[in-house]
């Protein structure tokens, strides 16, 4: 009885102890009997979405094949997009665009106005040599510019070995015997004509100056028969002489003789010089 007494304390523990083993046991069946559950519930619930996709999918096929709702869908998905990109992007892309708008209107202007300048500039040029053309038929130099080999233009003055003062009477005589020789012929005649005179000036071979030059024996008929006295320069024989005197050339600087072939007495020159070109009735040599 002893015994008993001091162990009644054993069977309450006892009684305890299985009721916390069995509870321990319980809670264990019950949490995986929910997470069992739980599984099954989140397989369904993805068979479920995909079964939605597929059918969203074949419905947008559908009414794609019926033609009716294809560019819609386009446009959600393209505005979907759109909208996703960030607001910097679309700001950059809007700034580049209006610099390559500013960059080509300022090509356009400066293209504009480089053609501007450069018409304007062809005008101006065009105005300072018909200037000149103007200047060189209606003022004659008073100083000629030559080289050993030519005349010079009085641009060119700069370039000469020696000059030769025109005097007024030698003008008129140049411009007389030019309307005495090639009165009926081309104004590049008449030209050609100036051009021997002031060749034979600047040549050693024949006389150093213009009157010597066209009162040499037996060198120009007008001359010799009495015409170079009777004659009066007219409008394009002076012009031609001044052209002459500026510098214009019809023949090259080495053509010393001309003659008319059907008019001439002596074709000696004809005979033994070399043909230059022929201008009108008159041939040229050198």
């Amino acid at each position: 009885m002893d015994i008993i007494s001091k162990n009644r304390w054993v069977a309450p523990m006892l009684s305890v102890l299985l009721v916390c083993i069995v509870g321990v046991n319980v809670v264990q069946a019950t949490g995986k009997w929910n997470e069992a559950s739980d599984s099954k519930q989140m397989t369904h619930l993805a068979a479920s979405v995909q079964n939605s996709a597929s059918s969203s999918s074949t419905g947008d096929r559908r009414m794609m094949t019926d033609g009716t709702s294809l560019s819609a869908d386009s446009s959600i998905h393209t505005a979907n997009w759109t909208a996703s990109l960030p607001a910097k992007d679309w700001l950059t892309a809007a700034q580049e665009e209006q610099e390559l708008k500013e960059a080509k209107a300022k090509h356009k202007a400066r293209a504009a106005a480089a053609a501007k300048a450069k018409k304007e500039a062809a005008l101006k040029l065009a105005k300072i040599e018909k200037a000149k053309a103007a200047a060189a038929v209606t003022t004659p130099p008073q100083k000629l510019y030559f080289t050993r080999t030519e005349l010079l233009n009085q641009e060119d003055s700069k370039l000469a070995t020696w000059s030769y003062s025109v005097s007024d009477k030698e003008l008129l005589l140049l411009q007389k015997i030019v309307m005495a020789e090639a009165e009926g012929e081309p104004y590049e005649g008449k030209v050609a004509v100036a051009n021997v005179v002031l060749n034979r000036l600047r040549s050693a071979n024949f006389p150093d100056t213009i009157y010597k030059v066209i009162y040499q024996k037996s060198q120009f008929s007008p001359v010799a028969n009495g015409r170079l006295k009777r004659v009066v320069p007219n409008e394009d024989s002076v012009k031609a002489v001044n052209a002459a005197l500026n510098g214009q050339k019809e023949v090259a600087d080495d053509t010393y003789y001309f003659l008319s072939l059907t008019l001439a007495d002596d074709l000696t020159v004809a005979r033994s010089k070399k043909k230059v070109k022929t201008i009108g009735h008159h041939t040229f040599y050198k």
